[in-house]
């Protein structure tokens, strides 16, 4: 899967797994930091080789018109909710409450694009998700937007709750969110993710997987951005997302 700047994204593929294991680096030397969106697509490819299979894909946003980015979800990144974490491995343990989607059938590589219907017809149900996000860099706050990408967008873990097959029915705008930390409710309101439309982002997604070779396996798990904005939990250790209709996960530190 590694292509253009391969070199580059070996490189710099080596230094993030280093940081995984040692802490954060300072960020990518020159010489491999990644110059284009391509590059650290590579990079995380070159990663994905090493700590894979993947097992399911974040993809978001920033507003209804603006390019979609993605990333995978690593070997053991994915688990079940109520979902225990050591607190050591997750110093920032920044949290995210999302809607993923499991899919039911394969979206492989081909040649024409898949189309809108294609893929709602592949999703088997939605889930309440909590994305803890790490940051393998000391300075999350300066970190360069492809460098932020190159680094899987931030992804540690994603905790899925009970599917909902009401997928179909999901208003953005009107969805009722919540988010607590231990007994201190931190986010309360309806609507959230800036991408406004989630469905264009899984149509995305697909082509983009489908152009680069991998494609959407059957059984993955897709989020598809925050409802709350990332909130670090600092002390806190019981962590609920609810998604007022379709469910609830939880995450323990």
């Amino acid at each position: 899967m590694i292509g253009q700047g391969s070199e580059r994204a070996a490189a710099a593929a080596r230094l993030l797994i280093e940081a995984r294991l040692s802490g954060s680096i300072e960020s990518l030397p020159e010489a491999c930091r990644p110059r284009d969106v391509a590059e650290a697509y590579a990079i995380q490819d070159a990663v994905a080789e090493r700590l894979g299979p993947i097992e399911g894909w974040k993809v978001g946003a920033g507003g209804p018109e603006e390019m979609p980015a993605c990333a995978p979800l690593l070997a053991g990144s994915v688990m079940v909710s109520p979902a225990r974490l050591d607190p050591a491995r997750y110093p920032l343990r920044g949290i995210e409450a999302e809607i993923a989607f499991r899919f039911a059938r394969d979206l492989p590589p081909r040649e024409s694009d898949y189309s809108r219907d294609e893929v709602t017809g592949a999703i088997e149900s939605a889930l309440v998700a909590i994305e803890v996000c790490e940051c393998r860099f000391r300075d999350r706050a300066t970190l360069d937007p492809l460098s932020k990408l190159a680094d899987n967008n931030l992804n540690a873990a994603l905790v899925i709750g009970e599917p909902w097959p009401g997928s179909p029915d999901l208003t953005i705008a009107r969805q009722a969110v919540r988010l607590s930390f231990d007994d201190r409710v931190v986010v309360e309101k309806h609507g959230g993710n800036t991408a406004g439309d989630l469905i264009r982002l899984l149509v995305w997604l697909a082509n983009h997987l489908r152009r680069r070779g991998p494609g959407i396996a059957r059984g993955q798990v897709v989020t598809t951005g925050s409802w709350t904005g990332l909130i670090p939990a600092g002390p806190a250790r019981h962590i609920a997302a609810d998604f007022e209709g379709i469910g609830t996960s939880v995450v323990t530190f």
